[in-house]
């Protein structure tokens, strides 16, 4: 009875050690429902530019409709790496050690990403939600909003840049 008790409380163990790493790992980058998802081209209902540089993000504020279909086109504007990243504050603070470990590793300088090294490491910067440009880049995200208002906004994690100010507001408007 004891060694079923020992293996009992071992299985248990290890599958919630399994669950806890899954959801801390899918915390910043992939629990994207609460938020929205990836869109489809076809879906679009209107394009926003928005440009980024040292500390701001123009416009910092962006109103959508529930379950509204936006393609965001962003410009590094700034003469340093930014990132746009559509997440929530948890989002953001649970891709913080990731970021932290691109600058300290080399992979992110002050005006260039080491792409090469990024992809050395196992490390690429490849989430649906974000992309981080060096200055004078541009990309573009399609996302589709969720179909009921939720906390949502806009942010560079770039160690340091959202602390002093870079992030933005999505709120959501009613239909009409």
């Amino acid at each position: 009875m004891k060694l079923c008790d020992t293996l009992s409380a071992t299985l248990t163990a290890g599958i919630l050690a399994v669950s806890s790493s899954m959801a801390l790992a899918d915390a910043g980058h992939g629990n994207a429902a609460a938020f929205g998802r990836p869109g489809e081209d076809h879906h679009v209902s209107r394009t926003i530019e928005l440009r980024m540089g040292e500390m701001y993000f123009e416009p910092s504020r962006i109103e959508v409709k529930p379950g509204e279909t936006i393609r965001f086109v962003v410009i590094n504007e700034g003469q340093a790496v930014h990132e746009f990243n559509i997440g929530t504050p948890e989002t953001w603070d649970s891709h913080q050690a990731e970021m932290a470990r691109m600058v300290d590793e080399g992979m992110i300088d002050f005006d260039r990403i080491e792409h090469a090294r990024m992809r050395r490491m196992g490390m690429m910067h490849a989430d649906p939600n974000a992309v981080l440009l060096e200055p004078g880049e541009g990309a573009e995200i399609i996302w589709e909003f969720p179909g009921e208002a939720t906390q949502v906004g806009f942010a560079c994690n770039v160690p340091g840049h959202r602390e002093t100010g870079m992030a933005g507001q999505i709120s959501f408007r009613a239909e009409g």
